[in-house]
């Protein structure tokens, strides 16, 4: 008689997140379509905080962002206590650490930054609210361009998770936040976006609206699993965008904005790198194969060099550095 053999249990996914709300809808989501995809495969999410997530009384740009939002679950990958992390791919630095990928991209929701008024200015939009109007933003790239197209606004910075925001915008201490649509959208709360802001006003941040997932390079397995959740065309367009933002050194606490477009194979990158006062732009686009989306992004960043893009970002570093 043959001795019975005792089947191998399937390796348990460990699946890492920030505690936030939106992290976790995030993540949450990403297990549920790979439970569903992998019925057979255990999925477990563990939670983590992040130094983003603790300081929360200093403005982004002076606390620095090399892994803001990411390191602590990266140092849990490369330790071994979780698999693969969740991010939304704007908060994830284009250089990673020695051993860690992108395992994936998933697809994108909206990438458009939205404005969400105080009930005192339902009637109004970006251009028609009224002089000095306090407009909330913790992002340098938000800001200098809402600079450059309204400079009769006043900016101030807000901190905190959506639900912090909004009750501060409901408190009466900001007229209007700009906030990324995508975030809005997952916590069901497209009802207080006012206006999608047009990408002619504010090109958004490179990865806004899409998932990153990141894993251990070696891992084929958790590599061969992510790729049920792997959406080509917004990987290729958010290829393009790392690229042209780690040509130009640039982090995501910086003025660099874009906006991509994909018809058939031909990927269009527009980007725009833009000074703290709103006042120097350089801005260009490139077209090409969605294939070659990575030297795209390359073109891109030095056509934008040549009209003065590594001045404007050497000066905002400089003022940063100094406050």
């Amino acid at each position: 008689m043959s001795p019975t053999v005792t089947p191998i249990a399937a390796r348990t996914i460990r699946i890492g997140s920030r505690k936030s709300q939106l992290a976790l809808v995030q993540t949450y989501w990403v297990q549920e379509q790979l439970q569903k995809a992998f019925p057979e495969r255990t999925f477990e999410v563990h939670t983590m905080s992040t130094q983003g997530d603790k300081i929360l009384d200093v403005a982004l740009a002076k606390i620095g962002d090399k892994g803001l939002f990411t390191k602590e679950l990266e140092v849990g990958m490369i330790n071994g206590d979780i698999d693969f992390a969740v991010h939304s791919l704007k908060d994830l630095p284009t250089h990673l650490p020695e051993g860690l990928v992108l395992g994936c991209v998933t697809e994108r929701e909206n990438p458009a930054d939205a404005l969400v008024v105080h009930e005192q200015h339902k009637d109004k939009q970006l251009d028609t609210l009224p002089q000095g109007a306090i407009v909330g933003t913790s992002s340098l790239r938000r800001l200098a361009q809402l600079r450059h197209h309204y400079p009769h606004l006043s900016f101030k910075d807000v901190r905190g998770n959506l639900n912090t925001r909004l009750a501060k915008l409901d408190a009466g201490e900001y007229d209007a936040l700009i906030l990324a649509a995508a975030g809005l959208q997952r916590l069901n709360m497209a009802d207080r976006i006012h206006q999608f802001i047009p990408a002619e006003i504010s090109l958004h941040a490179v990865g806004q609206g899409a998932l990153g997932i990141e894993c251990r390079g070696d891992d084929a397995e958790v590599l061969l699993l992510l790729k049920a959740l792997e959406h080509k065309p917004t990987a290729y367009r958010c290829y393009a965008e790392r690229s042209f933002l780690r040509s130009l050194e640039g982090g995501c606490q910086v003025p660099i904005g874009v906006n991509t477009t994909l018809e058939g194979d031909q990927l269009t990158l527009l980007g725009i790198v833009i000074s703290l006062d709103g006042q120097k732009v350089a801005k260009d686009s490139v077209t090409g194969l969605a294939t070659e989306a990575e030297a795209l992004g390359l073109e891109l960043a030095q056509r934008l060099r040549q009209q003065g893009a590594q001045e404007i970002l050497d000066e905002i570093l400089a003022t940063v550095q100094r406050s």
